[in-house]
């Protein structure tokens, strides 16, 4: 099978909301009115962001959701996508269940692919995903105020418990590591959060490297500091809760684990029963797990506002 051949056969679809689908030189896209887009791009390399042993459905969600997880922490409403996969060879059952996971999540969100290149080589997945946001009124990071409560969606943690696990590091119970492993290969990406949030939220930034390193972007773009409740955000962990892991090992998990593709994001106090309100038009949890402070600097505490020793860090691609 030839290249233009996997294309059409695997990837290639009617347009239903773009323009023009796959198949010409450039996509086209067209944003309503009064509508600004959002672009993100992101790559998967395998043995650096995935396991060899992964279901190819699953990782199909997986590319498109860390995108989509992008677009979620801005705010925005998801339109098309392009896919750009290297493959060391045609292997067709795994290119069925790749684009079977990969259209299921796009048809989920009504996001087209519009686009893309297959090329031989080493097992990459990159794909550029474009959405829209009302013109002023997408989630940056750079607006969080002191006074700001600091809060996340979801469960944190749960990915790299199953890590830890693949790496023989720790024991799980083999249903508690199941559902571990499906937050690491297929996690849920918070588009009706995001967009619940606009005109609410103050800054926002999805949780793919680990909560503190994540959260640091926020501080650094809004040029404020943050205290952050170590068992708050450890308490979110949804794998772990009859495990009986260690205090250690579980603030590791949730704080620097990565690959969580949950929000954190920030709000005023007042803003609290909208925040409640966005969690549940989404389905989705959301916990209030610290404060932005006036003074730089992140600083960690237990639930009684004591200092927690333990240092964190989080995931860095040359490091």
């Amino acid at each position: 099978m030839g290249e233009f051949d996997l294309i059409t056969r695997y990837f290639q679809r009617p347009a239903k909301r773009s323009p023009l689908g796959v198949g010409d030189d450039c996509a086209l896209l067209a944003p309503a009115p009064g509508m600004q887009l959002a672009v993100s791009c992101d790559m998967l390399v395998e043995g650096r962001h995935f396991l060899s042993t992964v279901d190819p459905a699953r990782l199909g969600h997986k590319a498109l959701a860390v995108n989509l997880s992008d677009l979620a922490a801005c705010g925005a409403k998801p339109l098309a996508f392009t896919l750009a996969l290297s493959l060391p060879g045609v292997d067709e059952p795994w290119l069925e269940a790749f684009s079977r996971g990969l259209f299921a999540l796009a048809d989920e969100h009504g996001c087209e692919l519009v686009g893309g290149d297959t090329t031989r080589g080493p097992l990459n997945i990159c794909i550029t995903v474009f959405g829209e946001v009302p013109a002023g009124a997408a989630l940056l990071r750079s607006g969080a105020h002191a006074g700001d409560d600091l809060w996340v969606s979801g469960t944190l943690g749960d990915a790299r418990l199953a890590l830890e696990a693949f790496r023989g590091t720790l024991s799980l119970p083999a249903d508690v590591f199941a559902q571990a492993r499906m937050r690491m290969e297929q996690p849920t990406p918070r588009v009706a959060l995001g967009q619940a949030l606009r005109g609410t939220a103050s800054a926002a930034v999805d949780v793919s490297d680990g909560l503190v390193g994540d959260l640091g972007h926020i501080l650094a773009s809004s040029k404020v500091g943050a205290t952050l409740d170590a068992d708050a955000a450890t308490g979110v962990i949804a794998a772990a809760a009859s495990c009986g892991l260690g205090t250690e090992i579980l603030r590791t998990c949730a704080l620097s684990g990565g690959d969580d593709y949950e929000l954190v994001f920030t709000a005023p106090p007042a803003a609290r029963a909208a925040i409640e309100q966005a969690g549940r038009e989404s389905t989705t949890r959301v916990t209030r797990i610290g404060r932005i402070d006036a003074e730089a600097g992140l600083r960690i505490v237990d639930a009684g506002g004591a200092p927690v020793a333990q240092r964190f860090g989080s995931f860095d691609h040359f490091v």
